[in-house]
């Protein structure tokens, strides 16, 4: 579904993405892992429009995408989830959800998605008339999730979605990625919390450095002495 080859970003004379190639194939839930400042971000910003790649190609179900203007990729069925968040402040949790429809004409679908979003976060329809910055950190990522999911991806590219989070929010977001994977959206999840992460995913990649220097089933990584060794505490 989406193959990155070859990437290379540079941010002047910073090299932040080596090389790097993934794979994300339709229906699954793929992780990306490796410590602060490796180049994750940097990668699904890369993959979304946000920063041109100095070399290399991205193909989404088939078509090269480095060229589509990021706005017009949700048209496409890539949506992302950006890291911190960044709902929309001085508007309602409302109008923020009706946003990630934007691009979207069918009225009846939209109002049926939105009545999926308040019957899975019941907190967001109490809240509907709220202005979205004074929810708590974890309703503003349930926010966040369900806001791109108005959008009806079929590829949601996730950023960090459990930072700041405590750890039974933690647990939930995780729930939820497996629930909207389950009901059929691939997901490109990157991750601080490598154990959540690896349990979760069909597949996982290690990025150091800006370097891929590992990839395998998440099962195969969790049990990887090094891996353990490194983001697991072991």
């Amino acid at each position: 579904m989406l193959k990155v080859e070859n990437l290379n970003v540079h941010y002047g004379v910073i090299h932040a993405l080596k090389d790097v190639s993934i794979e994300v194939e339709q229906g699954k839930i793929v992780s990306l892992i490796g410590s602060n400042g490796a180049g994750k971000t940097t990668l699904l910003r890369t993959i979304s429009g946000l920063i041109k790649p100095t070399s290399g190609s991205i193909t989404f179900e088939g078509n090269d995408i480095i060229t589509v203007a990021p706005q017009q990729l949700p048209m496409r069925g890539l949506v992302h989830v950006p890291e911190g968040r960044r709902i929309f402040s001085g508007l309602t949790v409302m109008e923020n959800l009706q946003m990630g429809a934007y691009l979207r004409k069918d009225k009846a679908g939209i109002k049926e998605d939105l009545d999926k979003v308040f019957k899975r976060f019941e907190i967001l329809y109490s809240r509907r008339n709220q202005d979205a910055s004074t929810l708590s950190g974890g309703e503003q990522q349930m926010l966040a999730i369900s806001r791109a999911l108005m959008a009806k991806p079929r590829l949601l590219l996730m950023d960090e979605p459990s930072m700041g989070l405590a750890p039974l929010l933690v647990k939930e977001i995780f729930n939820i990625i497996r629930e909207i994977n389950s009901q059929g959206t691939t997901v490109l999840l990157v991750e601080q919390n490598a154990m959540q992460a690896l349990k979760i995913a069909d597949w996982a990649y290690v990025l150091e450095t800006g370097s891929i220097v590992l990839g395998g089933t998440g099962e195969e990584l969790l049990s990887s002495p090094e891996i353990q060794k490194v983001y697991l505490g072991g």
